[in-house]
C-alpha cells in the first residue's frame, strides 16, 4: 500500500490509542460528578455538537489546504485542550462545567482532525485498494479505540483522574510526529496556498454549497447519507446513558463499562480478519442489509436484558456488523466522490453522523430521565425497524452506482 500508507496508518493507530483510553475515561470522570442522565449524555452531545456548527467549514477548508498539516494542527490543538484539562484535575479544581466546556474544545478540533484525516486515503491508494485500507485503518480504530483503549482507560481512572487524559496528551502529540514523516504531502487538486491573497479566494460558503449541492444531486451518495443520519439517531440515544446503563441497570461497575466497550471492539476484531473474503464472496448490498437488520435485533436485545454477561455477547456482536458496515459505507462514498470534493462531501457525511448523535443522545438522556434507563433501547429498536423497511430496496442502488466523475475525466482527458 506504500510508504505513506504505513505512516498514516501509524498515526491514525497511535491517535486511536489515546482516544479508546478517553472513550472509558471522560464518561467516567462526568458521572463521577454529577448522576444525571441529561448531564451525563451533555458530555458526549458537547464533543460533537461542534460538527453541526463547523463541521461543513471543516471540510470546505479541508479542500482548500494541505490536509496532513491541517491534521498535524488540529491534533496540537486537541493535546492543548487535554492538557488544560489535566492541570484542573491535578489540581482538584475541575467541576462538571469545566469538564462539558473541554468537551467542547476537544470536540472543536477533533471536526478538522476526522474531516481532514478521512480525505487523505483515497489520495494515497488506488480506487480497487479502499476498501482494504479502510478496513486497515479500521482494524486500528477497533484494536486501539475500542479494544485495548477503554479498559487501560477505566483502569487509569481508577488509579487517578488525571491519568488517563494525561497518557492521551502523549497518544496525541505522537501522531503527530508520525504523520509528518509522510514524504508526499496529499494536497486537494484545487488547492491554494496560504499566501495567497484571501480577496482573490472564493468565499468558503460558495465552497460548502458546491459540495451540498453535489451530494444532494448524487442519489447514492445523499441516501447514504440519509441512512447514516437516521440510524445514527436511533443508535446514540441509548448510548449517550450506555454509563448509566451499565453500573446502574447492569451493576457492572467502571471496569465492567470498559469491558463492555472491549467486546465491541473484540467483535470488530474477528471481522477483520475476514472481511477480505466478504468482500469477494459476498455483495456489498447483502452485506449491508445484514448489518442493518443486525441493529434492529440489537436494541431490542438489550432492552430485555439484565444480565452482564449477555450485555457483552451482545456488544461482541454488535462489533462485528458495525466493523462492516462502518467500512462498506466509507469506501463506498469515497469511490463515488472526486478527489477535489473528498472533504466537503465527507463533511457532510459526518455532519450527518455527528448530528444525527447529537440528536440522538439527547433524545435519549430525556427518555431515560423520564421512563427509565432502558426505555431509550426500546425508542432505538422501533426508530431502526421503521428505518430498515424504508431502506431495504434503496440499497441495492447505492451500492451498484458508477463514479459520476468519469464523464469528467473524459472530457479533461480530452
Amino acid at each position: 500500500m506504500g510508504r505513506d500508507f504505513r505512516w498514516l496508518l501509524a498515526s491514525s493507530w497511535t491517535s486511536n490509542i489515546g482516544d479508546g483510553i478517553a472513550l472509558a475515561a471522560a464518561p467516567l470522570l462526568i458521572a463521577s460528578m454529577t448522576s444525571s442522565p441529561i448531564l451525563v449524555a451533555a458530555g458526549a452531545v458537547l464533543q460533537f455538537l461542534p460538527w453541526l456548527i463547523l463541521g461543513l467549514h471543516a471540510g470546505a477548508i479541508a479542500d482548500r489546504f494541505d490536509r496532513r498539516r491541517l491534521v498535524m494542527f488540529a491534533n496540537a490543538a486537541r493535546a492543548i485542550v487535554l492538557a488544560g484539562l489535566c492541570v484542573f484535575l491535578f489540581t482538584d479544581t475541575a467541576n462538571i462545567w469545566v469538564v462539558l466546556a473541554a468537551a467542547f474544545l476537544y470536540g472543536t478540533a477533533e471536526v478538522f482532525v476526522d474531516t481532514a484525516s478521512s480525505t487523505l486515503l483515497p489520495m494515497l491508494v488506488k480506487p480497487a485498494d479502499l476498501g482494504i485500507g479502510n478496513a486497515r485503518l479500521q482494524a486500528g480504530y477497533l484494536v486501539a479505540n475500542q479494544f485495548a483503549g477503554p479498559p487501560v482507560g477505566a483502569f487509569l481512572f481508577a488509579a487517578g483522574h488525571a491519568l488517563p487524559f494525561l497518557v492521551e496528551v502523549v497518544c496525541v502529540l505522537l501522531a503527530v510526529v508520525l504523520i509528518s514523516r509522510m514524504a508526499r504531502t496529499p494536497v486537494p487538486p484545487r488547492s491554494v496556498s496560504i499566501a495567497e491573497p484571501v480577496e482573490a479566494r472564493s468565499p468558503v460558503h460558495t465552497d460548502i454549497a458546491e459540495g451540498v449541492r453535489w451530494m444532494w444531486r448524487n442519489p447514492p451518495v445523499r441516501m447514504l447519507v440519509l441512512i447514516i443520519l437516521t440510524f445514527n439517531i436511533t443508535w446514540a440515544a441509548p448510548w449517550g446513558v450506555l454509563v448509566l446503563y451499565a453500573t446502574e441497570h447492569l451493576h457492572m461497575g467502571a471496569v465492567g463499562y470498559g469491558t463492555l466497550t472491549t467486546a465491541s471492539a473484540a467483535g470488530g476484531i474477528l471481522a477483520t480478519l475476514t472481511f477480505g473474503w466478504l468482500e469477494r464472496h459476498v455483495s456489498f448490498a447483502t452485506l449491508m442489509r445484514v448489518a442493518l437488520s443486525l441493529e434492529v435485533l440489537m436494541h431490542l436485545a438489550f432492552a430485555l436484558t439484565n444480565v452482564g454477561w449477555v450485555a457483552l455477547v451482545i456488544m461482541f456482536v454488535f462489533g462485528t456488523y458495525a466493523f462492516v458496515w462502518g467500512t462498506i459505507s466509507t469506501t463506498v462514498r469515497q469511490r463515488l466522490v472526486p478527489h477535489e470534493l473528498q472533504g466537503r462531501v465527507a463533511s457532510v457525511n459526518m455532519v450527518g453522523v455527528f448530528g444525527g448523535m447529537v440528536i440522538g443522545q439527547a433524545l435519549g438522556g430525556v427518555i431515560a430521565q423520564v421512563w427509565g434507563l432502558t426505555a431509550p433501547w426500546w425508542f432505538a429498536f422501533v426508530g431502526a425497524a421503521i428505518t430498515l423497511v424504508l431502506v431495504w430496496k434503496p440499497i441495492s442502488h447505492i451500492v451498484n452506482a458508477k463514479p459520476m466523475i468519469d464523464e469528467a475525466e473524459g472530457a479533461a482527458a480530452v
